[in-house]
């Protein structure tokens, strides 16, 4: 049986450029980037827990801000988005290769 899944939107303003890139890496590994500094994210509470707490480990909490908003169940989740430009996908279950 799958991991039970979240669907998150996770938007970050990161004050320096070097933690920005640090962050922009981390984050392509664990969702799919839908703008400069906007990720949706398909994860279990495992790796949600893992997310944050690495994302804790590189921004300074003085000068940069994340925001990891849940949207609901990802199987379930019918997200209401308005997409002006590019087409917008919601994020499919895949295969991790690990």
């Amino acid at each position: 049986m799958a991991a039970y899944e979240h669907l998150y939107i996770v938007t970050y303003d990161i004050s320096d450029t070097k933690r920005w890139r640090r962050v922009f890496r981390l984050m392509k590994g664990y969702g799919d980037w839908l703008q400069l500094s906007v990720f949706q994210c398909r994860l279990s509470r495992k790796r949600h827990a893992e997310l944050i707490a690495l994302l804790d480990g590189i921004i300074h909490h003085s000068d940069d801000h994340v925001l990891i908003i849940n949207v609901g169940p990802a199987e379930t989740v019918k997200p209401s988005v308005v997409s002006l430009g590019k087409d917008f996908d919601v994020v499919e279950r895949q295969p991790v290769i690990v």
